[in-house]
């Protein structure tokens, strides 16, 4: 059985942990021999924890009570399931690089936030996910280990920043990864690995929450092959006590009267009307063309989601021009709080040098006229959209991309190429609105995602669009070539 147990899904794999058919040492054991035989080929991984992962599923395993069904519906909805984390996340005790050589060796003495609360629901973290420098690219090439690669092509990039949890999930090397989304970066990897990545609403997942971060762009969500899957991970993401102290291992539900967004994939999803278009804030300044084959797989998702019932009207925002400016203002500025100074600074790779360099000549003012900017851009979006229930676009303009294709040396070239390929992301992180990227289809034989945008807060709309889709098409029950 462990040789299909990567197979069977999160939501299958948590059944039979709860039936006592499996435990939670023989499948961190089965996953751990699939990261072993793969040797990293994937790129997925920039650390494994083997000796710390097992014992953390005997404990699990050692408690009795642990995994009976009712604790496992509504205690610990991830218990026994392996995950890993991040490699921007700092768990106690085990090296944490962030993507970069300059923190080579660094050991935290302490978790974060997620960390704990993915803990606390019952997962069992195999190691640290891949991730490039400090997680700022589009893409997944760092100085530290191998690049992630999207598992259906060779030589090609598994996207980022979360292209290692990405690249793992897809390889089925995990059942599921957590994610960070500061302007695609679930998204991203998950088009380019076939894959549902959901980017919360701002302040749905409360370790990850973009709250009290510049422009409050990132926020953490769930990677999965299925819709499922994604909604088991997002339930075991926002999991906390009722009275909205840590969660911890004794204590955790589902916010006070609210549905677990697993159960709400069994509500009929009733007709939508969905906006759609192919418009990006950054064609004011850069090239964008959507690949012919990338456009053919959008028009395909239309039709489907016209068949499923669906309302379907075309809608373009007017040109945002200062949005460029903006945009670039805070993300130069949020790589100028790198921690580091002098000498230090010459381990880190050209693209982020030039981000840290030009960030940290901005003018305060610069900032705060920038900042109020994307504020208008926020609320004029919004209230645009909130004439449809989801909009939909495509997730990329391209098929992932091979390596090396990013300019490695010329930080304005580098940063362009990223825009190119991801132009309809970055703008959903300003709004602070959910989207969810969900496998649509293929071009040249790589997969192809689509994104759709929801109304502030309604994850479960866009988890029930993605999973009839899912069915319409039965994405979750095509493999890549390496299983």
């Amino acid at each position: 059985m462990s040789e299909h147990l990567h197979e069977l899904g999160a939501v299958r794999l948590r059944e039979l942990l709860a039936s006592g058919e499996l435990t939670p040492v023989d499948l961190a054991s089965a996953y751990l021999a699939r990261i072993e035989a793969d040797a990293n080929a994937s790129g997925a991984f920039i650390t494994v924890t083997p000796e710390r992962a097992l014992a953390r599923a005997r404990q699990l395993q050692d408690n009795p009570e642990a995994g009976s069904r009712r604790r496992d519906r509504l205690s610990a909805p991830l218990w026994g399931l392996p995950f890993a984390d991040k490699d921007l996340e700092p768990r106690e005790g085990v090296p944490t690089t962030f993507g970069s050589r300059a923190f080579v060796g660094y050991v935290p003495e302490q978790s974060s936030p997620l960390v704990a609360t993915m803990d606390a629901a019952g997962g069992v973290s195999l190691g640290k996910t891949n991730t490039p420098e400090f997680g700022l690219p589009a893409y997944t090439e760092n100085a530290v280990v191998a690049p992630a690669l999207t598992p259906w092509g060779t030589g090609r990039g598994a996207g980022g920043s979360s292209g290692g949890a990405a690249a793992a999930v897809a390889a089925g090397l995990l059942p599921f990864a957590p994610g960070s989304d500061g302007g695609g970066s679930i998204r991203i990897p998950a088009s380019a690995c076939g894959l549902v990545g959901l980017k919360p609403s701002r302040g749905r997942v409360p370790d990850g929450s973009g709250v009290g971060s510049l422009a409050g762009l990132p926020v953490s969500g769930p990677i999965a092959r299925s819709t499922a899957d994604a909604a088991l991970l997002l339930d075991g993401m926002i999991a906390r006590r009722a009275d909205g102290r840590q969660a911890d291992r004794s204590a955790l539900t589902a916010p006070a009267g609210e549905r677990s967004h697993l159960d709400s994939l069994e509500t009929p999803l009733r007709r939508l009307r969905i906006g759609f278009n192919t418009w990006s804030p950054w064609a004011t300044r850069y090239e964008i063309d959507l690949d012919r084959d990338v456009a053919a797989v959008f028009e395909e998702s239309k039709e489907h989601l016209a068949r499923l019932g669906h309302q379907l009207v075309a809608f373009t925002p007017p040109d945002a021009p200062d949005y460029f400016d903006a945009f670039r203002t805070v993300w130069q500025a949020g790589a100028a709080t790198i921690p580091l100074e002098g000498e230090a600074l010459e381990v880190l790779e050209p693209l982020t040098r030039w981000l840290v360099g030009v960030g940290r000549t901005k003018l305060a003012s610069e900032l705060a006229q920038s900042l109020a900017t994307l504020a208008d851009f926020e609320r004029s979006i919004i209230e645009q959209y909130s004439r449809f229930d989801v909009v939909l676009t495509p997730t990329l303009a391209q098929t992932p991309r091979p390596l090396g294709w990013f300019d490695a040396v010329d930080g304005e070239r580098n940063f362009e190429q990223q825009c190119q390929f991801t132009p309809y992301t970055s703008y959903v992180n300003v709004t602070g609105l959910p989207a969810i990227t969900m496998p649509a289809g293929s071009a040249l034989g790589l997969p192809v995602g689509v994104q759709a945008i929801g109304r502030p807060g309604d994850e479960a709309t866009l988890l029930q669009l993605s999973n009839e889709l899912e069915r319409e098409i039965n994405w979750s029950h095509q493999y890549p070539p390496t299983w």
